[in-house]
């Protein structure tokens, strides 16, 4: 009958799946706050909302774009470990001369 505690074993671990990766907060701040954000090509918002807001990144690699018309685009690239601190981005685009 040792079967018994054992499937019952097996079977509250296959109800405890694995759990997601903890993601990682990206704060931004910058100027002008109405420039667009993308993050892994993915429209977030004006520059102004996302940095009152934070973005969660999940572990890996994401390019972060900053852009507005008249003025050169900003791009960086990050990598999110999970339980890394937050993330500071400080943008400030400069404007294309005439």
């Amino acid at each position: 009958m040792r079967a018994i505690p054992i499937l019952a074993l097996a079977l509250a671990l296959a109800g405890c799946g694995a759990a997601a990766p903890r993601t990682t907060s990206l704060r931004m701040a910058g100027k002008p706050g109405d420039a667009s954000v993308t993050v892994d090509e993915r429209y977030l918002g004006a520059l102004a909302y996302v940095a009152s807001k934070g973005v969660a990144l999940p572990p890996g690699k994401h390019r972060i774009t900053v852009e507005k018309t008249g003025f050169f685009p900003w791009d960086r690239l990050v990598e999110a470990h999970e339980g890394d601190p937050p993330i500071q981005l400080q943008v400030s685009l400069v404007q294309i001369p005439d």
